[in-house]
């Protein structure tokens, strides 16, 4: 049995549901689907399993909800994976995109002794490297608030806050683009209906999809004057 109790796909569910929920708020089956990666049919099967199980609840016409034995665990598989992304990007200098992948793969082999001394170690981090929250009990918060790139207007001037993806390749493009934690942008152009963003930042423009540019919290910031 793993630390927490269930299966690897299980905590995979529950982490996903907490994300995009925002902890309380439910989540289509599709949506769930998108972001593991996997068919709507296999999402609703295994979300379905998890209702009757009762780690989620469902809701008609609005999708799946944790429940408080769901929430607890996925806050813990949560707070796992951000301690070790800090440990492996702080300590052991991985860039972030390698550091979430096998933080993933830490996160479901990690008893709570050793997971408390490794929080303990780091100094208890607010933050994981993408700049969201490391929560330590049901109550916290797993998700910084507050707006994305995707919600700006051309010409906006934002700052980079924090990634709302566990995607580790395009963590790694961010990065790799010159959008890293703290970087400041300018959005340049928004494409038909929304779909595409251009934004401007110190290593050049980069072009992004809107799903992505929806990941990606940044707060409005003062131009410097020239």
């Amino acid at each position: 049995m793993r630390p927490g109790g269930f299966s690897e796909a299980v905590e995979m569910y529950l982490k996903t549901l907490a994300v995009l929920g925002g902890g309380d708020g439910p989540v289509a089956a599709a949506a769930a689907a998108e972001r593991l990666g996997v068919s709507p049919v296999a999402a609703n099967e295994m979300l379905r399993r998890l209702t009757a199980e009762g780690l989620v609840a469902h809701e008609q016409r609005r999708g799946f909800r944790l429940t408080g034995q769901g929430r607890a665990a996925a806050w813990d598989v949560i707070r796992r994976q951000r301690l070790w992304e800090r440990f492996l990007v702080d300590r052991l200098e991985l860039a972030p995109g390698d550091a979430m992948s096998w933080a993933c793969l830490l996160e479901h082999a990690t008893v709570p002794q050793v997971l408390d001394a490794l929080d303990a170690f780091l100094g208890f981090p607010p933050t994981c490297p993408e700049g969201q929250p490391i929560p330590r009990s049901p109550g916290d918060p797993v998700r910084r608030p507050g707006p994305s790139i995707a919600d700006s207007e051309p010409g906006a001037s934002l700052r980079v806050d924090a990634f709302d993806d566990t995607d580790a390749e395009v963590l790694a493009y961010l990065h790799s683009a010159g959008l890293p934690i703290g970087a400041v942008v300018q959005v340049t152009a928004v494409g038909p209906r929304r779909s595409v963003f251009s934004v401007e930042g110190p290593s050049g423009v980069v072009v992004l999809a809107r799903e992505v540019a929806a990941t990606i919290q940044a707060t409005p910031v003062t131009p410097p004057t020239a």
